[in-house]
């Protein structure tokens, strides 16, 4: 067992992968054999990824507050808190906050064999992000 104390501060999201104001703290991380990782991601109103691809897929849990996603060639659609999205292998996507919410959410992902959990693709443009979404 192995307890590890959180004594790092929020991270600041990348402005090559987000646009706005995104916040992450690691929660997994690989060690050894171990190719698990996870993240509590925080977005900001209208904040988002930029296009992305996990080799192995991804999960994400909202925690809290209105999201959206969008694979490619989809619709966008509305995600609320306990939804689960499940992103293919290398399926292009992305996700992140609504326009006048708040968004929390869990990522899990795993390495692949280089160390690599994504790709990361160009930003979402506001006009691809105000399609309107659909709410299933």
């Amino acid at each position: 067992m192995q307890i590890t104390r959180n004594v790092n501060p929020s991270g600041r999201g990348r402005a090559e992968w987000f646009t706005g104001d995104v916040y992450t703290d690691v929660v997994a991380s690989q060690v050894g054999d171990w190719r698990m990782r996870a993240a509590l991601v925080r977005f900001t109103p209208g904040a988002r990824t930029a296009w992305h691809t996990h080799p192995r897929g991804q999960t994400i849990w909202i925690m809290e507050g209105v999201g959206l996603c969008q694979r490619e060639g989809g619709p966008i659609e509305v995600l609320r808190q306990g939804d689960r999205v499940f992103f293919e292998p290398d399926e292009n996507h992305w996700h992140g906050a609504a326009p006048d919410r708040f968004m929390t959410h869990l990522a899990m992902h795993e390495a692949d064999e280089t160390g690599s959990v994504a790709d990361w693709g160009r930003h979402v443009t506001d006009e691809e992000y105000s399609q309107p979404p659909v709410e299933r």
